[in-house]
Formats: structure tokens, C-alpha cells, sequence
């Protein structure tokens, strides 16, 4: 079964002038257009194509390279409003269109939204709504504390960020966990810190306990090495000049280089701290 809004590695079954045919298998042969034809394609062959509905609402195929599928969450730009709705680059030559009842805010030209991409049930076509909480599973969880997960940046709270979890769950990350530039549409690793007695999942962007340390006192030992082995911060330095080389917390910072200065790898001076020769 061939999978609408999404690649496929489909037969070549047909040579023309305007291009090639594929075998569809129950949606019948889908034109390859010619533009798309590379000179080592011969049939019989299996080939990789992206599956969309052109400008009058035909059954395509295309080698470009999607920004999104169906069934995925992603950031994506508005390049023109109308009557219809939003329309949103997704990196293929017919634009994704967002209804106006899909829009959780009124979208604007030139803005990036993040939106999940469907097929619409009834008219079959490809759309993206902004309404991300109908698409997200809100069954029972069973991620593990300290398990590292994809993250997608999808909206800002007062406690911080809302993450897209897996491309299937909530999750916060909240202020105090951010060091550095973080923004709506950032796509990152992070990791599950707590998961509440109500389901909500806490995220964070290193591992937990002593876990969270070796990967931070490892960002310590990388960035001394960047930077011809010292680095002028110390534990009298402010936490957002720390945050702004490390991008951690001030806290951290000390239980990492207490670490690292344990087992010998660095050496606090006054003023910074080093590398040891060895």
C-alpha cells in the first residue's frame, strides 16, 4: 500500500516524453514528471519519490526533498494568505495549505508556525493545522526517567518552552533547564527528567544525575579543547558569562569541574581553569 504525503520506492513501469510512469499499485500508474528524471533511471527500476497532489489536484511524484510527511510536526514558513487560508513552504512546488479552521492564531505572511501535516479524511487532499493538541497521542506514557528523546520546539509558556516529544507527546522544559538560544521551531536532543503523577512529562537538555554531570563535564573538556586548553571562567565568574560559553548553569559548572579536577584532567586557577599535560 503506497503511503500518500510521503516517499515510497516505487517500479518504473513506463517511459514517455513528459517522463516516467510508476507502478501505484491500488492508485493506478503516477507520473515521474520529466524534470525529475535522472539519465540513469531504466525500467524495472525502484526508485525513491516524495507522493503529493499537484495544482489540479493529481496524484504526483517528485525526487525533491520534502520539508515534512504526513503524520509528522514541523516548523514551516507562510509565504501567502487568501480566501482559503495560509499557504505554507514545504519545499515542493505546490504549496501546503492551512484552512482557516486549522489556525490557532490567524497566521501571517513571512511567519514560522509550527503545524502537523495530514491527509484530510474526506477531501483526501494534504493539509497542516496549527491545532497541534488533536494530533498528539495523550495516552498513558512509558518513557523512562533519563531516556533521550527528539524534541521539537513548538510553543513558549511562562514556565518556559512546550516540546513536541517523539512526534507524539507533550512536554515542558522549562526555564531554568535553557541555557542558550532556544526558540519555537528548534529541533533538539533532550532527555526525560520527571514524569508527574498526571502524565505531564518535565523535559531537560542534559542527562540526570551523575549521568548529567559526566555530560557536562564532558562539554567542559570539548570546549577547553576549542579554545587551546583554558578557558577564563572560574567559580566567581557570573552565571551568564558561564551560560554563554557552556550553556549551562552556574551550579553545574561547579559540580563539573570538581569532577573533572578529581580526576586529574583540569587544573582551577584563580582566574580560569586549564587542562592538565596529560
Amino acid at each position: 500500500m503506497i503511503k500518500i504525503g510521503a516517499y515510497n520506492e516505487l517500479t518504473i513501469v513506463k517511459q514517455v516524453e513528459f517522463g516516467l510512469y510508476l507502478d501505484g499499485l491500488e492508485e493506478g500508474e503516477i507520473l515521474l514528471p520529466r524534470r525529475y528524471v535522472s539519465d540513469d533511471m531504466q525500467l524495472g527500476d525502484r526508485v525513491n519519490v516524495f507522493l503529493y497532489f499537484d495544482s489540479e489536484d493529481r496524484l504526483i511524484a517528485t525526487t525533491q526533498k520534502a520539508k515534512a510527511e504526513a503524520g509528522q510536526f514541523a516548523s514551516l514558513k507562510v509565504i501567502d494568505t487568501n480566501q482559503a487560508g495560509a499557504f505554507l513552504d514545504w519545499g515542493l512546488p505546490k504549496d501546503l495549505l492551512v484552512p482557516f479552521n486549522q489556525q490557532k492564531i490567524p497566521m501571517k505572511k513571512d511567519y514560522n508556525y509550527v503545524v502537523y501535516v495530514y491527509q484530510d479524511d474526506i477531501s483526501e487532499r494534504l493539509l497542516a493545522s496549527s491545532k497541534l493538541d488533536r494530533f498528539l497521542d495523550w495516552e498513558e506514557v512509558n518513557y523512562k526517567v533519563g531516556e533521550k528523546v527528539d524534541l521539537l520546539i513548538a510553543d513558549k509558556t511562562d514556565l518556559g518552552f512546550k516540546a513536541i516529544i517523539n512526534n507524539k507527546h507533550w512536554g515542558v522544559l522549562f526555564e531554568s533547564e535553557v541555557f542558550g538560544e532556544m526558540g519555537i521551531g528548534k529541533k533538539c536532543v533532550g532527555y526525560i527528567k520527571q514524569i508527574r503523577d498526571d502524565g505531564k512529562i518535565d523535559l531537560g537538555l542534559t542527562k540526570v544525575g551523575y549521568a548529567k554531570v559526566d555530560a557536562l563535564a564532558d562539554r567542559i573538556l570539548q570546549t577547553l579543547k576549542l579554545h587551546q586548553g583554558y578557558l577564563q571562567l572560574s567559580d566567581k565568574s557570573s552565571p551568564d558569562k558561564i551560560a554563554k560559553i557552556l550553556k549551562m548553569s552556574k551550579g553545574n559548572f561547579k559540580k563539573s569541574i570538581g569532577q573533572l579536577y578529581r580526576k586529574k584532567l583540569i587544573d582551577i586557577e584563580e582566574t580560569g581553569i586549564r587542562l592538565t599535560e596529560s
